[in-house]
């Protein structure tokens, strides 16, 4: 009699939450009745400290989801760490979280650099390593890394998208590219070299480390090579630096960045918008500070979820978006845990999103991860910054209304 009781309770409370269910709970480590914990490192510090607003932004969201009582009656303990952009800290940190900490899973890290180092060893230890903030092929693997789920956009995607793009609007162009020396500034160039194929190739590629102080050099070099075209396959501190120093030697080429520096507030703005007049990008988010979505629903409740949860970060920084983004995926595979919050069951639960659209996700976007395709996404929207904000593209290349 006492077993039915319970197993009736479990179901009137998990229905009433919406969720898929189990009469006997089933919890991995991290996990109490009124806890799920779960770890994740960023780069509060270091030469990609752009991304803290990131980490800040998703602290934000789960205290919020914390004040109107948690997810299916439990509070999420984010315990988010500084990686530096280290891979040796990136790791050092990790381990502390698995080991020390005991967390559930490693979600939402951001960064290819930390990613891949932490990789291999989350996987190991069939520890879930998922919603990742990067768009390495190398984490959407199955066959090599299944731990590993990704909820970024693909860089090789990308890179084909800018590929797509000039071969139709350019095709006679001189491209030079930019890139970093490890394996995020490798996947865009990989991308726009299979779409160029042998039609057009680059004229010149130089490469920077992420621990060098500046890029100027290298912008010159593409110049004095006779390119036309410019892609920046970059992280935020660098991109800003190639922009102004474009505009400071008086070149005009048409440029492109990829989307982990398209920040109007991290990289915009530092670079000078007068230096960004018709760079080129992909989107797969609304804008806040963009007039076009000046009175959409979605971006009047992301400011104000940023006014309250996060004061000190700007809503135009998309790095700070990204974050809000991926913590709604985190919250909905959690959700759709119920009761069983074992590290088998949650890797399901991330890898079941086909047809799942987030709030500030564009009309027409949505997560494509299955259980045999861990992909996230099938399609970008390109976009042109013009004055202070984005603008996005139709399918001719000319400015489209976002409505």
């Amino acid at each position: 009699m006492k077993a039915a009781m319970r197993a009736l309770v479990s179901i009137v409370a998990l229905s009433a939450a919406g969720t898929a269910w189990s009469a006997d709970k089933k919890y991995g480590p991290g996990v109490t009745d009124t806890e799920i914990k779960l770890g994740q490192t960023v780069a509060y510090s270091g030469p990609a400290s752009a991304f803290a607003s990131y980490g800040r932004t998703m602290m934000g969201y789960f205290a919020m989801i914390n004040e109107a009582g948690g997810i299916n009656g439990r509070k999420i303990n984010l315990i988010s760490l500084d990686n530096a952009f280290s891979p040796p800290k990136a790791i050092e940190q990790t381990r502390k979280l698995v080991e020390g900490d005991e967390v559930l899973a490693d979600v939402g890290t951001v960064g290819t650099t930390p990613n891949v180092a932490i990789q291999k060893y989350l996987n190991g230890a069939k520890v879930p390593h998922i919603f990742i903030s990067a768009g390495g092929r190398r984490f959407a693997d199955k066959k090599n890394f299944p731990w590993s789920v990704p909820m970024y956009p693909g860089f090789e995607m990308e890179g084909r998208t800018f590929g797509e793009y000039i071969m139709k609007h350019k095709p006679d162009a001189k491209i030079g590219v930019l890139y970093q020396n490890d394996d995020y500034g490798k996947d865009f160039l990989t991308g726009l070299k299979a779409e160029l194929g042998d039609k057009n190739r680059p004229v010149a590629e130089v490469s920077y480390e992420i621990t060098e102080p500046t890029i100027d050099s290298l912008i010159v070099r593409l110049k004095d090579a006779g390119a036309d075209v410019v892609l920046h396959f970059s992280t935020p501190k660098f991109t800003a630096q190639g922009l102004r120093k474009i505009k400071e030697i008086g070149w005009a080429p048409l440029q492109f960045l990829v989307s982990p520096s398209n920040s109007i507030k991290a990289v915009i703005e530092p670079a000078g918008f007068e230096n960004a007049q018709g760079v080129i990008t992909t989107q797969f988010t609304k804008q806040a500070g963009d007039p076009a979505w000046e009175n959409d629903p979605e971006v009047m409740e992301y400011v104000a979820f940023m006014k309250k949860w996060a004061p000190n970060d700007n809503p135009g920084d998309f790095i700070a978006l990204s974050g809000y983004v991926i913590a709604q995926g985190i919250a909905q595979a959690l959700k759709q845990c119920g009761d069983d919050l074992t590290r088998e069951n949650l890797l399901k639960q991330a890898t079941i999103m086909k047809g799942q659209r987030f709030k500030m996700m564009l009309p027409g976007i949505t997560l494509s991860t299955t259980p045999d395709d861990y992909i996230p996404y099938e399609s970008l929207r390109l976009a042109k910054f013009e004055g202070k904000s984005w603008k996005l593209l139709d399918a001719t290349g000319m400015s489209a209304s976002a409505k």
